[in-house]
């Protein structure tokens, strides 16, 4: 099992202009562990977000999946890496070329480069359209073998694939989950998706949530709430209260 303790938390930026993103890290960067640039903020604000982020002093996760020719995301990779980006995203369905020269921009960087596998937004049928007959998890499970391979084991996958990738890889890789919906939130777009604890109790490293928390009424109490679930799973199968 998992240890809860190391699970952490990266809120999404799921905002349009740098002065809501600003206001959201100031009110929880003492809480969460990360935040997460999409391409929606990054395409309006340009790469001062990630300096603005980074002066504040928090860990960013540039979550702009990478998928092109391989000089081109290995150029795109290491622009990443010198505006300071902690995590950076490439799709692992590029192949093994594009995959090494993604990792050879960040080389002797303390940079986490993860491959995403399956979006979270997909299912079988999703994939039956593009030419691809596996399931969603066999298909996961092939692509996690490109990220150990290539990228050293960073990985985003949905939280129903957490388990096998743990019984496959054991612990190494270092799973990245969006699609981390509590129980107390409102549904949406994503399909694949589980609570934060029963995330983290299957094995994620990193929780990718977003809307959940920042659209609240409260964005630091529905955080709190959050790491509490977690924590209160974590103690009470220790034999705590």
């Amino acid at each position: 099992m998992h240890s809860l303790t190391k699970t952490k938390i990266v809120v999404a930026l799921d905002v349009h202009t740098l002065h809501d993103a600003v206001r959201i890290v100031e009110i929880l960067r003492s809480e969460a562990d990360a935040f997460k640039v999409g391409p929606q903020l990054f395409v309006r604000e340009g790469p001062e977000i990630v300096r603005r982020l980074k002066a504040i002093g928090v860990q960013v996760f540039l979550d702009l999946k990478f998928h092109d020719i391989p000089n081109t995301v290995a150029q795109a990779v290491a622009l990443a890496c010198s505006l300071g980006a902690d995590l950076i995203t490439v799709h692992l369905c590029g192949g093994a070329d594009m995959l090494e020269a993604a990792a050879q921009s960040v080389k002797g960087t303390s940079t986490l480069l993860v491959g995403v596998s399956v979006l979270t937004s997909c299912d079988a049928n999703t994939l039956a359209v593009t030419g691809v007959s596996s399931t969603v998890e066999e298909q996961v499970l092939r692509l996690a073998g490109l990220a150990v391979q290539y990228l050293g084991g960073g990985v985003v996958a949905s939280p129903l694939e957490i388990l096998p990738l743990r019984n496959f890889f054991g612990n190494s890789l270092q799973i990245v989950t969006p699609g981390i919906r509590p129980t107390w939130a409102l549904g949406d777009d994503q399909k694949r998706t589980l609570s934060p604890l029963q995330a983290a109790q299957l094995g994620a490293n990193w929780l990718v949530i977003g809307r959940p928390i920042t659209t609240a009424s409260s964005p630091l109490e529905a955080l709190l709430r959050i790491k509490k679930e977690i924590t209160t799973g974590f103690v009470s199968k220790t034999g705590g209260c």
